[in-house]
């Protein structure tokens, strides 16, 4: 029996974002985001004790009628001004009991036409958003929000009670009886299962716990889920799309998810300054702007096919009999590449990614569709060092491929650069020497490890640079260039690379590194940062423009992925050979090309005219880098088959096939199949 995938009803679900005054920027982005993803419900929180600082009324004339252009905003009026409190903090009962309903009238008078209902306070029964025990009985707080929403329903709004974290039947019961619901229209309440709700019956089990109270009041009162969501504070992202699929397929009346964006670590919580770092990870985008895995999602696909993604699969404990190759980046360009070499041979792999990439999903699908059961799905991060280490207990070899792969990302957030590239690295050699089995490894490190080789005194002509020393023109660069890290990303890889070395030396480990060039091929979603081969390939099918930074005359020596992985596959034949060593990989002095060159070879097999333009040179970036290759080929008998002609024909070849785009004729009669 097929099974049927539910659509959820996406117009009950909304989102949580908190703004601070003077954040127009920041309102301006999350606008831009709710439209991507679909969302036309916001909730925010508006400060009774920021009313009162200088500036902040004049902040919130401009925010409510900003955000009511675009969508229907839900105001969770919170926090007393200290001076009014009675104890000096937000948290506290005002000494004057009416002054919140006081301050709600002033609201709805100054901004009522931008809203229908309002909410009133903050998870109450928590007691950093309301401090309980100056209010033991709980009467101040019902006489309190009882004006509130008396004076409010008075003035045609509807109302929701602040919701409860956690969830408790027994103080909504308290509140029945204290006479605060006779006003309130709608119940909130909140839930982060698995980051603090530990003993979790599920949403159905909740709201039918609270539906009885109001149904034994006689209630017939809204639940609504004002606030849910999960941190990703360990890494785990699979967890937060399988959160937001549980809240927002459940029976709630309306759904709040939290939230847009991860809290600025320069910001303390209502708890205090980094209290509990699981406050800081709620958003379904860094704090940098890095989409994460459910935004992706969403944004990709839609609210409506969020139940859709079953390529999608997370094992916390490995129950595998047979023996695996794991590869983490498994779904990137080149691990799909092996995956696809090793699994079309009968071997059994284990694919370990994190799917931040931007077309990797597409890579998982197609090796599912592909391969089947010898396929093994781990949608993990390389910093989830436990998961980690059960994935490397059942493997025979390694390939570690995970990696921040971009200069340009690394000197915009040089932390995610390192936790990545040096952590990660880190936390797989630790876990190989952990294992029973201790595995082989190979780990792809980069030519950047060189630095920028402007010692090579480079020389120009109309197309390219190359250098005055005759062996390096014909040979190129040897493993015993001395190493130079330039950028965070040459840091964090070199650094990762001497790790994988001295775990060889120091504990016996069968490691190897490849520093490699340009690799190319299908199944790369090439931008201009990283797959530049790929991404003018793109761009010319597309008519889009290129942008070169530099003057375009930068050299590289390019190497099709299928002779990369017949690399690999001969480094983990002769591990015992070449443990312990660094080896440049690359097309070699044969296999050279300069972006302008390159561009070239691209309009001639396109039949495209490229608009190109060109921009200040990137730091970091090398004007000359070609692979001496011959390490690597005495060791192994390795030598590159595929011609930069034969290469970017089959990479043309797979990107027309996969877009629908007819072959031009001029690359007809040479393309190859993949």
């Amino acid at each position: 029996m097929k099974k049927v995938t539910v659509k959820p009803d996406t117009s009950k679900i909304g989102m949580v974002e908190w703004f601070r005054p003077g954040q127009y920027e920041k309102v301006k982005q999350a606008i831009k985001d709710l439209k991507k993803l679909g969302i036309t419900k916001l909730r925010t929180g508006v400060s009774w004790a920021e009313w009162h600082v200088e500036g902040s009324p004049e902040w919130y004339d401009w925010l409510f009628p900003e955000l009511s252009r675009h969508v229907e905003i839900l105001p969770c009026f919170l926090y007393t001004p200290p001076s009014m409190g009675e104890a000096d903090r937000v948290s506290a009962p005002p000494k004057y009991l009416k002054a919140y309903a006081d301050f709600i009238d002033v609201m709805i008078t100054r901004y009522g036409d931008y809203f229908n209902w309002i909410e009133l306070w903050n998870e109450p029964n928590n007691i950093v958003e309301y401090d309980f025990t100056l209010d033991t009985s709980w009467n101040k707080f019902a006489e309190m929000i009882g004006n509130a929403a008396y004076w409010a329903q008075h003035r045609g709004k509807k109302t929701l009670l602040g919701g409860m974290s956690p969830i408790d039947p027994n103080w909504l019961q308290t509140m029945t009886e204290r006479g605060v619901l006779q006003y309130i229209d709608a119940v909130g309440v909140h839930g982060f299962p698995e980051t603090f709700d530990q003993v979790w019956d599920g949403w159905e089990e909740n709201l039918r716990a609270v539906r009885e109270v109001l149904e034994s009041n006689g209630l017939n009162t809204q639940i609504w889920i004002s606030e849910a969501g999960f941190s990703t504070w360990q890494g785990d992202e699979v967890k937060q799309w399988e959160q937001f699929k549980e809240v927002i397929n459940s029976t709630a009346d309306r759904i709040y998810w939290y939230g847009l964006s991860d809290l600025d670590p320069q910001y303390a919580t209502v708890a205090g300054f980094h209290l509990d770092d699981r406050e800081y990870y709620f958003g379904m985008k860094r704090h940098d702007g890095t989409e994460k895995l459910l935004y992706k999602l969403l944004a990709k696909e839609g609210m409506e096919n969020i139940n859709r993604h079953n390529y999608i699969s997370k094992q916390y404990a490995i129950n595998e009999k047979e023996k695996y190759t794991l590869i983490t980046g498994g779904a990137g360009f080149i691990g799909t590449n092996l995956a696809s070499r090793l699994l079309s041979e009968g071997k059994k792999v284990m694919i370990y990614d994190n799917l931040s990439r931007a077309g990797v999903e597409q890579n998982l699908q197609w090796l599912q569709k592909e391969y089947g059961d010898k396929l093994i799905v781990q949608v993990a991060d390389i910093r989830e060092k436990r998961i980690l280490e059960e994935c490397v207990k059942g493997a025979e070899q390694v390939f570690h491929f995970s990696a921040q792969v971009a200069v340009t990302s690394s000197l915009i957030n040089p932390t995610h650069d390192f936790e990545v590239n040096i952590a990660g690295t880190f936390n797989i050699l630790e876990a190989i020497r952990k294992s029973p089995n201790k595995p082989p490894l190979v780990f792809t490190s980069t030519n950047k490890v060189y630095g920028d080789l402007l010692d090579l005194g480079l020389k120009t002509d109309n197309t390219r640079y190359y250098p005055e020393d005759k062996y390096f023109r014909e040979n190129g660069i040897d493993e015993s260039r001395s190493l130079d890290f330039h950028s965070p990303y040459g840091c964090s890889k070199g650094a990762a690379d001497q790790y994988v070395l001295d775990y060889s030396r120091s504990y016996g480990l069968k490691t190897a590194v490849f520093r490699m060039s340009c690799i190319y091929g299908p199944h790369q979603f090439g931008n201009e940062d990283q797959g530049w081969v790929a991404h003018f390939l793109i761009q010319a099918l597309q008519d889009n423009p290129v942008t070169i930074y530099g003057n375009g005359k930068q050299v590289r020596d390019i190497l099709y992925v299928e002779d990369l992985v017949d690399a690999f596959v001969l480094a983990q034949k002769n591990i015992d050979k070449i443990a312990g060593q660094a080896f440049n990989i690359g097309g070699g002095a044969e296999n050279t090309v300069s972006l302008v060159e390159i561009l070239d070879i691209i309009k001639d097999k396109t039949g495209k005219v490229m608009d190109i333009t060109f921009e200040e040179w990137r730091t970091g970036d090398q004007q000359y880098y070609v692979s001496d290759t011959k390490k690597f080929r005495k060791a192994t008998g390795w030598k590159p088959k595929y011609s930069v002609n034969d290469g970017v024909e089959g990479l043309l070849s797979w990107l027309c096939e996969t877009r629908g785009i007819e072959l031009p004729e001029r690359s007809i009669s040479k393309a190859i199949a993949i």
